[in-house]
């Protein structure tokens, strides 16, 4: 059903072409977001679609929060599982961009595009009779994250940012925790799904409410519909050791 949408859209971008709907939507944009995420329909499953607009792909209520954040913290060190538009966005206002990716493919076509204060680092994850950290999206059965999860820990360090966009989410969620630098922000992706939000829940109560999250809903680049991403805030105090 995804493919068939992908190639719907795409076919549709010629005759918007012909009848100069996109050259007007183009000289609204960046100005209007309505201009914005019209485009960006268009640019689905197209990373330099997306960066030529520069979004990542999470809803525009968090991406502006996002922005905000970085602006008021230069320096920042980020880490990101799962790569894509939202890596080159990031890279265009963070210090360092440190991505892992479990998709060699996908990683290939990315690494070109990116400049040099980005790192993108590429974990498989093998096949498993009883994985140590398993996937719930479909199709990934039998496969074991145990590695693309510990990713984060070959890279020393606090991280003023962490995303996660990636695979076994869940499980990155408890990772990004400990290693949020205080006042940091976790970028938690697509949380419409229950699961997510029950990590987030749990993830708030291990940390003893040091952590606030706000919920973002509305459009989302490339997609017709609204979705979720949450914006997991981390206390400025870092707890006490007993």
């Amino acid at each position: 059903m995804k493919g068939l949408y992908v190639r719907a859209v795409r076919l549709v971008a010629a005759p918007l072409r012909a009848l100069g709907v996109l050259d007007r939507l183009q000289r609204r944009h960046p100005r209007s977001r309505a201009a914005t995420w019209a485009l960006s329909l268009l640019a689905i499953h197209d990373v330099d679609g997306l960066h030529r607009l520069d979004v990542p792909w999470w809803t525009f209520d968090s991406a502006d929060r996002v922005d905000a954040w970085l602006g008021e913290h230069p320096g920042a060190r980020v880490f990101e599982w799962g790569s894509g538009a939202s890596t080159l966005w990031l890279a265009a206002r963070a210090a360092s961009v440190h991505s892992v990716e479990h998709h060699a493919g996908w990683a290939d076509v990315i690494a070109p595009r990116l400049p040099d204060n980005v790192t993108l680092r590429v974990v498989e994850a093998p096949r498993a009779a009883a994985p140590v950290v398993p996937s719930a999206k479909p199709g990934h059965d039998g496969m074991d994250f145990a590695d693309y999860v510990a990713a984060i820990d070959a890279v020393p360090g606090e991280f003023d940012v962490v995303v996660i966009d990636g695979r076994a989410r869940e499980a990155c969620l408890a990772r990004a925790v400990e290693r949020l630098a205080p006042g940091g922000v976790i970028v938690f992706d697509n949380v419409d799904r229950q699961r997510y939000r029950e990590a987030i829940d749990a993830a708030v109560v291990a940390t003893g409410d040091r952590i606030a999250v706000t919920m973002t809903r509305g459009l989302t680049p490339a997609l017709p519909y609204p979705t979720r991403t949450a914006l997991l805030h981390a206390s400025r105090v870092r707890p006490e050791v007993a």
